[in-house]
């Protein structure tokens, strides 16, 4: 009879293991809820400050390209002085000599920035970074070669400081 009694206890025991069980699920489930909502927030929280350095950064560089770009568009007007003076017939060599020192510093500076010069006679002509102002009818060049060019253009990276000014022969 003793082991049937420790039999029945073990049966009365594992429903209340079941009950006790099924209690504890219902007492981890908001707390584990809970957990995986607070991690879910903070991962959330996590990735949106990831993406707001980023943007920022990227921000950030983009105002220093436009403060250098906008710089380097005042500079231009001296540029374009200097090359009419260098154009000037002169008999002043020590003159003449200063103002070729002088261009060649400004060239320096504005290539140490990253700024690309172009516009020369005999280039190609593109839409995209040459102005065309004037077309000549020349048959010893090819069709849409740049002729004359009255302002050179500038480029800092991919952003177009001033476009050239040229003639194209059609």
């Amino acid at each position: 009879m003793a082991k049937k009694k420790n039999e029945n206890e073990k049966q009365e025991e594992l429903p209340v293991e079941e009950t006790v069980s099924e209690a504890e699920k219902q007492e981890v489930d908001p707390w584990e809820e809970k957990y995986n909502a607070e991690h879910d927030s903070y991962l959330r929280l996590a990735a949106d400050y990831d993406n707001f350095r980023k943007r920022t950064a990227k921000e950030k560089e983009q105002l220093y390209g436009n403060g250098k770009a906008d710089a380097v568009e005042k500079l231009l007007p001296v540029y374009d002085n200097l090359e009419r003076a260098l154009n000037q017939p002169t008999e002043d060599a020590a003159y003449k000599k200063g103002v070729e020192m002088t261009m060649t510093q400004l060239v320096t500076i504005l290539n140490g920035l990253g700024v690309e010069i172009f516009g020369e006679a005999g280039d190609t002509f593109d839409p995209n970074i040459h102005n065309a102002v004037m077309h000549a009818e020349d048959d010893s060049v090819a069709e849409n070669t740049i002729t004359q060019v009255f302002q050179k253009g500038f480029k800092l990276g991919e952003k177009i400081v001033r476009f050239a000014m040229v003639q194209v022969a059609n």
